[in-house]
């Protein structure tokens, strides 16, 4: 049965993905991937339906082979027979062939049937050639399936290994916020127990440090969340305490792969595989149906081969012409054989099967628009992630610069301040500008590694992005 389209476009939402927590070692970003790829449930399942949908195409292609039936059978009854037709009709009966006795008797005795039976469709249209495609197709949708879902996961846990990576780096920021409002607090206390300032300084300071220890603490959860998303991701355990360990060395620089083209087109997107082979799949299937509506050319053969017990002149005449030897019973007497060539042909088939084609036909039209939808949101996508990129660029620029000038002017406040030339509203706001710059250059730096990744995912190349590394 063909899937259905409700899936979610995860590159849709890559900026916006939970957290994770996990192990105190060091985890490349190649290493997060890779363990997901060999781990994740999903994969592994369908994996699994690969290897179905594999022995089932083997299967299908056996089908061609003639059935070839072999029997025997040994038996040990009575022999009386009677004159008149019969059915067993709803109930089993006896098929016992000898003479008509004026009066039951019961003499026995053994009996034996041995045959062979060959029956070969051996035309059919096309039949079992398009049942094998039909097959086949289905082996590739779930293939390009699973190419899809490792896509999508590779996609998937680069993002949480970016968002974690800038979670921690939030942690530094705030904990460098922390130590400033910890100064501070010194001196504004210090200023006002010596009387150069109003003792409300020192509340205010006090305030600003428990702010800056709540913001700490706030990125601290917001790390184990993105640790413990990329754990689940991975399908490891979650670390009990210490988070992972990243590699943030590639953050220090830009992409090289920023301008480049993809090294595909983006028909090859396993997205738009996946939902060309649903289409192919489709199509398979109603040329398998067109052959439904064609009669059938068999070819059979049938050697048998009868033992009894009975002899040719047992009857009322001879009753006792019959021996219950058992070896004299089951041995081969008379044999037969039938070879035959037959056609069958259902003539109403056509009328059922024109309707059933016509079904298969409006699914694949259906199909095909659900193609041309998703290529053109993936197109719209990629004009979206240079655009991304370019502004992300202009960002990472530009974050310097901000965390410079907000730096200085904290710097000069808490001079003044100290000098009694400034209040510390002055300095409790240069404080909260310059923990907003290094909190959105934390966010920054990641953002255009995150972008590289946008574009990888709506362009189908993962591999523009993961060869950074």
């Amino acid at each position: 049965m063909l899937k259905q389209f409700p899936r979610v476009f995860f590159w849709g939402l890559l900026l916006g993905w939970p957290p994770g927590q996990a192990a105190a070692q060091v985890l490349t970003l190649r290493q997060a991937v890779q363990t997901a790829l060999n781990n994740y449930g999903t994969i592994r399942a369908k994996a699994n339906y690969v290897k179905a949908a594999r022995a089932n195409v083997r299967e299908v292609k056996n089908e061609y082979l003639p059935d070839l039936t072999l029997a025997a059978e040994q038996v040990y009854g009575t022999a009386n027979s009677s004159l008149g037709p019969l059915i067993g009709y709803k109930a089993p009966s006896v098929s016992s062939s000898g003479g008509v006795f004026p009066t039951q008797n019961w003499n026995a005795g053994f009996g034996s049937l041995y045959w062979t039976n060959i029956n070969w469709d051996f035309f059919q249209f096309g039949r079992y050639k398009e049942k094998a495609q039909v097959a086949q197709k289905g082996l590739d949708l779930n293939q390009s399936d699973l190419d899809q879902e490792k896509f999508e996961q590779s996609v998937r846990v680069a993002g949480a290994y970016l968002n974690l990576l800038a979670a921690q780096k939030l942690i530094l920021s705030q904990q460098a916020n922390l130590d400033r409002a910890v100064s501070f607090q010194t001196v504004a206390t210090a200023r006002a127990k010596s009387g150069l300032n109003p003792g409300v300084d020192s509340s205010l300071a006090n305030a600003e440090v428990s702010n800056a220890r709540i913001a700490l603490t706030n990125a601290i959860e917001a790390e184990q969340e993105y640790a413990n998303e990329l754990a689940q991701l991975m399908q490891v355990r979650p670390p009990d305490s210490n988070n992972y360990a990243l590699d943030s060395a590639f953050v220090s620089r830009l992409p090289n792969s920023l301008n480049a083209a993809p090294a595909q087109p983006l028909g090859n997107h396993p997205l738009l595989q996946f939902f060309q082979q649903r289409v192919q799949l489709s199509d398979q299937q109603a040329r398998y149906l067109r052959t439904l509506s064609y009669p059938t050319f068999s070819l059979f053969g049938v050697f048998q081969d009868r033992g009894t017990g009975f002899d040719y002149n047992y009857g009322a005449q001879s009753p006792n012409a019959y021996t219950p030897n058992y070896f004299k019973g089951v041995g081969f007497q008379t044999a037969n054989y039938l070879i035959g060539v037959g056609v069958t042909w259902d003539i109403t088939n056509p009328l059922r099967i024109h309707q059933q084609v016509a079904a298969q036909n409006f699914t694949t039209e259906g199909l095909r628009e659900e193609y041309g939808l998703i290529t053109q949101q993936l197109q719209a996508q990629v004009v979206l992630s240079d655009t991304r990129i370019r502004h992300a660029l202009e960002n990472y620029r530009e974050a310097p610069v901000q965390v410079k000038a907000a730096a200085d002017a904290y710097l000069q406040k808490e001079t003044l301040y100290k000098n009694g030339l400034a209040t510390i509203v002055d300095v409790t706001t240069a404080a909260a500008i310059l923990n907003q710059a290094e909190t959105e250059r934390d966010v920054i730096d990641t953002g255009v590694w995150q972008a590289l990744l946008y574009k990888a995912a709506s362009t189908g190349d993962f591999g523009m992005f993961i060869n950074e590394f």
